[in-house]
């Protein structure tokens, strides 16, 4: 079964092209031109809309009311709702439990992954982080990293354990950072008090990314630049950021895109709300309180997770931010790829490269998701 796209405006990492054609040969991107294409089983006319790779989310929690750490019907249903706003791929990341309900949660995302290629894998984005930059994680499960516990959670893992998120200040932590690279884990600082100095060191140690940067961290100061500035001139890092307007400043992002080119992953951090209503919900073992589309801590300011898909923090980036699309829409395919190593097969519409595209209108709405070469919400197949 071969897919012909047509008439399309590709948009990706390397440039636009107008007149744009993609062949697809199953789940793989089999040639790429402009004009007339090949024939093939299926075409899709694109209409002259943007056709864009599909998106990578690094970071997220749960959506649709569903959370990602209540099992596997949940967690399936929760990356359905963010498939359909243009999340070809999606890393699955747990808050902080007891590591018994971490080694459980990572097994079954990896079983999961074994039969699904839409899944990447799990991110622990707990329990190695600060007390006192914890955000919406349970304070009770918060602990240090230690050699063996590391071993157990990535043997659980069966390779599938793509990011932790790692606060360096912590005893051990540095040696940490070594045992988990070494492993093949892309290592993230975040929820940290780290210094600017600290943060160089935890880089230098082998981490690469920078979680949510700007939320729970010491912000820039003219005299204590933190682990954002850190980040900002190491090349090596690549930097997440929440785009929905709450989280960080459209101003302040559009400083990190100048400040970090082609470094900048846009995630969601999403939690069970998005692409829900207002409501309370649980974000691991805390109840989480949605107002206006803003998810806290009950009874508190602190803010936990997001409501957010990719699909709107591109409209964000583009029409709030006002990055050049060519540059909002690499941080949402080929960066995050590049973070966890999978730049050779995600994340640019190219032959070899898998078929996962959205087709956007020019008010960046999705119209049409592709995912390994199978259509997720269909529209325009003839």
């Amino acid at each position: 079964m071969t897919t012909l796209f047509s008439n399309a405006r590709k948009l990706d990492a390397h440039g636009t092209v107008e007149g744009f054609w993609m062949l697809v040969d199953g789940d793989t991107i089999a040639a790429t031109g402009t004009d007339d294409g090949p024939d093939a089983t299926t075409h899709v006319d694109v209409g002259g809309a943007w056709l864009v790779p599909g998106f990578i989310d690094l970071h997220a929690h749960g959506g649709g009311g569903h959370s990602y750490d209540k099992g596997t019907e949940e967690m399936l249903a929760g990356i359905a709702v963010h498939r359909a706003h243009g999340t070809t791929r999606s890393v699955v990341s747990l808050v902080a439990n007891p590591l018994a309900s971490l080694r459980t949660s990572v097994a079954e995302i990896a079983e999961l992954a074994a039969v699904d290629p839409l899944i990447l894998g799990s991110h622990l984005e707990g329990p190695f982080l600060s007390l006192p930059r914890r955000g919406a994680h349970n304070a009770e499960f918060l602990r240090e990293p230690h050699l063996h516990d590391i071993d157990e959670l990535v043997s659980a893992a069966a390779g599938t354990l793509r990011q932790v998120t790692l606060a360096p200040e912590l005893p051990g932590a540095l040696d940490a950072i070594a045992s988990f690279v070494g492993s093949g884990v892309a290592v993230a600082v975040g929820h940290t008090e780290a210094t600017f100095e600290l943060s160089r060191e935890a880089f230098d140690a082998g981490a690469t990314v920078l979680t949510h940067a700007f939320n729970a961290m010491p912000g820039i100061h003219h005299r204590a630049p933190g682990p954002v500035i850190a980040a900002f001139e190491d090349e090596r890092v690549t930097i997440e950021l929440i785009l929905d307007g709450h989280h960080v400043h459209p101003d302040v992002a559009a400083l990190a895109f100048t400040s970090a080119p082609g470094r900048i992953a846009l995630v969601t951090d999403a939690m069970a709300a998005a692409g829900s209503h207002d409501g309370d919900y649980t974000l691991g073992s805390l109840t989480v309180s949605v107002r206006d589309g803003i998810a806290m801590l009950r009874g508190t300011t602190t803010i936990a997770g997001s409501t957010l898909t990719q699909d709107a923090a591109l409209r964000v980036a583009i029409n709030r931010s006002r990055i050049d699309p060519q540059a909002a829409v690499e941080a949402l395919t080929l960066t995050p790829a590049r973070a966890i190593g999978m730049h050779d097969r995600l994340g640019v519409l190219a032959a070899g490269f898998a078929a996962d595209a959205v087709i956007l209108d020019d008010e960046w709405q999705v119209q049409q998701v592709w995912a390994a070469g199978a259509v997720v919400v269909p529209s325009l197949v003839e």
